[in-house]
């Protein structure tokens, strides 16, 4: 779960917003036959967007995770392991 900060959630849920803006914005692109290029570009600043976002919840949710274990004394190798993984996996 990500960390309880009402302003890293806002800024979160802005961004998800604007990302559906951008894809509504390139159906209407589509539909409108502009040219490609145009479209790739729309494309493109989604992708961005969304790994924007993808590493603001990873670096919270990485936070959360050790803290929470260093909180309670339990922080260990396997913890860290798996938070580490995640972050790769998820970071692609």
């Amino acid at each position: 779960m990500i960390t309880d900060n009402s302003k890293i959630k806002k800024n979160l849920a802005n961004r998800l917003k604007t990302i559906q803006g951008h894809i509504s914005g390139v159906q209407r692109m589509l539909e409108e036959d502009k040219p490609c290029e145009e479209i790739l570009f729309q494309i493109s600043a989604i992708k961005s967007s969304i790994h924007k976002v993808n590493n603001i919840f990873l670096e919270n949710y990485a936070k959360d995770c050790i803290l929470d274990k260093a909180e309670n004394n339990k922080i260990e190798e396997a913890d860290l392991d798996n938070i580490i993984k995640s972050i790769i996996k998820y970071s692609k």
